[in-house]
């Protein structure tokens, strides 16, 4: 695993997500901070990692998959299954997963930078986001779920199936769809 590897997937990512942990895994990242999959890479990463970030790639594949944007281009694929194996985290999948925060993200240094405004940023798990000191920058809509709709973050349960069920995502979907319609209203 490259040191310094800041995440997985598309450079120009329309979804952003951010997780508090890194897998042990050699994805070939020769230097760079971000690093675009290949086919077969998420199915070598589970082999190698567990079944822990197996659960991640098909949570987040379900949740692109569900969400339906057409930026996304999920809804080419006949399934999520197939979504994952060919397209998640890809070059041009404007998909990402990012281990560790953006400074912009975080509160921490008084940092006032704004993140992409045309970007959608879910930060994985109540508990990591305390960590970046989000505080007031977010409302949160009950325990689990928060969100600022200005700066595009939303906060919600780790991706496993147990804290981000399809019920959970469905709501996800909602909120990720209201970021959506404040860039486009935004961007016209």
């Amino acid at each position: 695993m490259a040191k310094n590897l800041a995440g997985l997937g598309d450079t120009k990512a329309l979804l952003n997500v951010y997780i508090a942990n890194i897998p042990t895994f050699d994805f070939g990242a020769k230097g760079q901070s971000m690093h675009p999959l290949e086919e077969g890479d998420i199915y070598a990463c589970g082999q190698a990692c567990g079944n822990g970030w197996r659960k991640v790639f098909n949570v987040y594949a379900k949740l692109v998959y569900a969400a339906a944007l057409p930026t996304l281009g999920a809804k080419t694929f006949d399934s999520w299954q197939e979504y994952r194996d060919k397209k998640l985290l890809q070059v041009g999948s404007s998909t990402s997963l990012h281990f560790r925060p953006p400074a912009q993200i975080s509160a921490k240094n008084d940092q006032q930078t704004q993140l992409d405004s045309s970007s959608i940023h879910i930060v994985m798990g109540r508990t990591y986001a305390k960590t970046l000191n989000l505080g007031d920058q977010l409302v949160w809509l009950d325990e689990e779920f928060a969100i600022n709709n200005e700066r595009g973050i939303i906060v919600c349960p780790y991706f496993d199936y147990r804290q981000l069920s399809n019920i959970k995502i469905v709501r996800l979907v909602g909120l990720i769809k209201e970021v959506q319609d404040r860039i486009t209203t935004h961007s016209m």
